[in-house]
């Protein structure tokens, strides 16, 4: 939804994707979706991605560290704005933008103070669909893991829990929409339990060919790197 508002409505030209991969698992940091499914999905996008590798263990200064880098290098490029899909964490946007600034970079959040029950139905009427791939313990049991995102989804939420997880309450893996070019598929693996608390419904890529050719490009769930 944050490159969909980027391209539709701000008029950025997005050159690349940037996300972060925990280089034990093979897999995006917390979402815990395999990188195979990752490149599937910016394949469909029609956009390249700019990883940042962490190890499982790595500090904030360790990431810290590798959006550094990562970052200078895209400086050079003369990309010089990273978009981001936060909705409301205060502390959240200001911690991205006192680290963009330091390198002479500046942030842009298409989706800020968006409501976000309305921001989650939009996301479902507009055609997307999601999955749920990561539930944290402290606000869902392990049932809520391996579930579509639909409007059964949100009226099973406990009440208190945000309807775009944006408090971490839940992660997620958008497959189809209207803005992609293919349907990424999949099957469902086995769900396990990590650090005694998340629980992780495994995505197993499947090969297919494509089912069209897109004339256009958004997407979401990422960090973007933007053209001013």
């Amino acid at each position: 939804m944050a490159l969909y508002e980027l391209q539709l409505t701000q008029g950025y030209e997005v050159t690349a994707l940037l996300t972060t991969i925990t280089q034990d698992y093979d897999r995006i940091s917390m979402h815990g979706v395999r990188t195979a499914l990752l490149k599937s999905q910016a394949e469909s996008l029609g956009l390249p991605i700019e990883k940042i590798y962490i190890s499982k263990n790595g500090s904030s200064e360790d990431y810290e560290a590798g959006m550094r880098d990562k970052l200078s290098s895209l400086l050079g490029r003369g990309i010089r704005t990273v978009g981001f899909g936060d909705i409301f964490l205060e502390d959240l946007r200001k911690y991205r933008e006192d680290n963009l600034a330091k390198m002479d970079m500046k942030g842009t959040f298409p989706l800020w103070k968006r409501d976000t029950a309305e921001l989650a139905r939009t996301f479902i009427e507009a055609g997307f669909k999601a999955i749920i791939t990561c539930v944290d313990t402290k606000y869902l049991d392990k049932g809520f893991a391996g579930r579509e995102f639909d409007e059964k989804f949100l009226s099973d939420l406990p009440r208190g829990v945000d309807p775009c997880g944006e408090n971490g309450e839940f992660h997620s893996f958008v497959y189809d929409g209207p803005i992609f070019g293919d349907k990424m598929d999949f099957r469902i693996g086995e769900t396990v339990l990590r650090d005694d608390r998340f629980y992780y419904c495994d995505l197993v890529h499947v090969e297919k060919k494509r089912r069209r050719d897109p004339d256009w490009f958004f997407g979401c769930d990422f960090e973007y790197m933007l053209h001013n």
